[in-house]
């Protein structure tokens, strides 16, 4: 316990810092994050008949990521995406090369791995670019509503659960933890909304609801993979707290959708 406390604590500290410090740091610092999370995805996924490309996955990610943190940085550099299109074929001719039993399996979870965990995190990063400039009250938001829903779900849950929300692939987890994660979040979806007026206080509520119902389904599919490999944690890089997609499984999936959110509320 004593453990995951001192890594959640600096854990929380490399967040708030990462977003507070500037557009630099705040790219470089989710730049690795996504790169080290398609990594532990890559080794969560190998098995004999399942090899991705590690390799050619980490070119492709890095080409999709830093050509869109250089757009939003500097308003240019976005042309350099069109890499990825003779890193997605490299990775069609890897195969013809090698002689693994199962060379669509390798090419299916190598694009997975950028779909799963890159993708989400370029659309993490895109929030703090919602007005054309490098604004930290999204991502901010975004990370305290994300943080207020994991906190009052286990709260919640360990108090009053008994009602189980999906006990075939995540057995701890309650429906009542689930709303009293989704209360935590709104209350606190009020509170951003005094200090970041930039949305009204329906958008955050709105943007709570969004977080909390999307990160439990990220939550629930990093548990049903982790489930159909037979392990507990995806990693070890975070003691007492597993791996990063442990951690990120929740942003995984409602970074995407508070990206169409903003877009569709005219933010972007």
């Amino acid at each position: 316990m004593k453990t995951r406390a001192v890594t959640g604590f600096f854990f929380v500290i490399v967040m708030l810092a990462s977003v507070l410090t500037g557009p630099y740091v705040f790219t470089a610092t989710y730049a690795v994050l996504s790169l080290l999370s398609l990594l532990e995805f890559y080794r969560l996924v190998k098995t004999e008949d399942v090899r991705p490309q590690k390799e050619w996955g980490l070119l492709l990610a890095a080409a999709v990521f830093f050509p869109i943190g250089a757009h939003f940085i500097s308003g240019s550099g976005l042309n350099f995406l069109l890499l990825a299109i003779p890193i997605t074929l490299s990775i069609y001719l890897y195969e013809l090369f090698c002689k693994y039993p199962s060379p669509f399996n390798n090419i299916a979870y190598t694009f997975l791995g950028i779909l799963y965990t890159v993708l989400p995190f370029c659309a993490f990063y895109a929030l703090a670019f919602a007005e054309g400039f490098y604004n930290f009250h999204y991502p901010l938001g975004f990370l305290l509503l994300l943080w207020a829903n994991d906190t009052g779900a286990y709260l919640f849950g360990v108090k009053f659960g008994k009602n189980r929300l999906f006990e075939r692939h995540s057995p701890k987890k309650s429906w009542e933890g689930f709303f009293g994660g989704m209360l935590s979040a709104l209350i606190v979806s009020f509170l951003i909304g005094n200090w970041f007026t930039e949305l009204s206080y329906i958008n955050w509520a709105s943007i709570a609801l969004i977080i909390v119902i999307f990160g439990t389904i990220g939550d629930l599919t990093e548990s049903m993979l982790k489930r159909s490999r037979n392990i507990k944690d995806s990693g070890s890089l975070l003691p007492g707290h597993g791996g990063l997609l442990d951690r990120f499984d929740g942003l995984l999936f409602a970074a995407p959708m508070v990206f169409v959110y903003l877009y569709l509320v005219n933010i972007y």
